[in-house]
């Protein structure tokens, strides 16, 4: 299985993510895992993309193509991937559409975990971390069995910065803005799989399971 996970902040691709490589046997590949990866190691590509990162701009696309067309070239992805983060503009598409044309490869669907924004609002606001262990919860839905404290190690919780309502809001604006015609454009190449990312996180997964396997 060859795929791309997209989603708003606060829609559980991660969670989504960590059970769809196991369930394939697929690598979860995030772009800002590759960056710090090549970064970290070195290579020509890592010190193309640190060079722009330290001057906080953006990473051209066609480094940024590069970078993920060297990680699909490695041995796990021999079964497929689920690429995360990536593409995030319709040019990065038309570029791994080319870059793995080039490889006799094509990607099987796009899934697009979908939620209204209060319920993704309400979901950030209300999660909550343990500062040591970093176990995450939720005030409504995942609770502590002691208010604000980590049942893993007895730790404090805290709020991040950015879950702070309006900030929430937001980054989910921007992210819709930026990736509506990313959806369009992989829509009309008949790719998307639209998920319902208001049910529970098992009924979430089955149902993506089910639109890989049976559409």
């Amino acid at each position: 299985m060859r795929l791309i996970l997209l989603g708003p902040p606060g829609a559980g691709k991660g969670t989504q993510a960590s059970a769809i490589v196991k369930k394939y046997n697929i690598p979860h590949i995030s772009t800002g895992d590759i960056f710090r990866s090549n970064i970290k190691e070195g290579t020509e590509l890592g010190m193309k993309a640190k060079g722009y990162m330290d001057k906080g701009l953006l990473v051209p696309d066609e480094v940024v193509v590069s970078i993920v067309k060297d990680r699909l070239t490695h041995d796990d992805c021999a079964n497929g991937f689920l690429l995360d983060g990536f593409p995030r503009t319709v040019n990065q598409a038309e570029a791994l559409d080319a870059e793995l044309s080039s490889m006799g490869l094509k990607l099987d669907r796009v899934i697009n975990i979908e939620a209204d924004s209060s319920i993704l609002i309400e979901r950030a606001i209300g999660r909550r971390i343990c500062k040591e262990c970093g176990a995450t919860y939720h005030i409504k839905f995942n609770p502590p069995k002691v208010e604000g404290i980590c049942d893993n190690d007895g730790s404090s919780l805290y709020q991040r910065d950015d879950d702070i309502e309006e900030t929430v809001a937001t980054r989910i604006n921007v992210y819709l803005e930026q990736t509506q015609p990313l959806i369009d454009y992989y829509k009309e190449k008949k790719l998307i799989l639209n998920i319902d990312g208001t049910e529970s996180i098992d009924d979430i997964f089955n149902n993506i399971i089910e639109g890989l396997e049976n559409n």
